[in-house]
């Protein structure tokens, strides 16, 4: 059951990763891709912080080398997914707390991190350490907002705690129904 298990999170996982590089240009401009905050949101919910913090990290590296995304694409993404999980984690369920923590990752700290990458190792000129922050603050507000009403739906219906359980191996009927945001 075990093996099962490890085999159902990298299949979970793989999709998570096929499915943020295909729909990461959708809805997006220079500096913000909403869809990419859904993808790390709802992988952070279904498979916890160091998952999305992998699936943000591969869809970052596919997204530079096929279609020739900046580094932003890194930057934007691996702090937020991996916050996201444990904000998550730490309020003990809370969807918004997953929201809370892209928007925080990806938000501020991805943004200032992206000042010294984009201008030291990618050779922009004219920038500033909250250049990027109006744009990827943007682009997580939509995103969560995705997310958000993604996940609480599943919540709604039961779906999401069985999803989670069968991608944890818990039985659900020993775990605490998930907080509503």
């Amino acid at each position: 059951m075990k093996k099962n298990n490890y085999l159902l999170r990298m299949v979970t996982l793989a999709m998570f990763v096929a499915l943020g590089v295909v729909i990461s240009p959708i809805l997006r401009i220079e500096g913000m891709c909403p869809m990419a905050h859904l993808i790390n949101i709802t992988c952070a919910v279904f498979l916890g912080p160091a998952y999305a913090f992998v699936c943000a990290l591969l869809i970052g590296i596919i997204r530079m080398l096929i279609m020739g995304i900046p580094p932003l694409a890194l930057t934007g993404a691996i702090f937020g997914a991996t916050l996201s999980g444990i904000f998550y984690k730490l309020s003990k369920g809370k969807i918004i707390a997953a929201v809370l923590g892209e928007i925080i990752g990806t938000g501020i700290i991805g943004s200032i991190v992206s000042y010294p990458v984009m201008t030291y190792l990618w050779g922009k000129e004219g920038l500033t350490w909250f250049f990027y922050t109006p744009t990827f603050i943007c682009g997580t507000l939509i995103g969560g907002s995705i997310a958000f009403l993604l996940l609480l739906k599943l919540q709604q219906a039961g779906v999401l705690t069985k999803i989670q359980s069968s991608l944890r191996n818990t039985d659900p009927t020993d775990d605490k129904k998930d907080k509503v945001a």
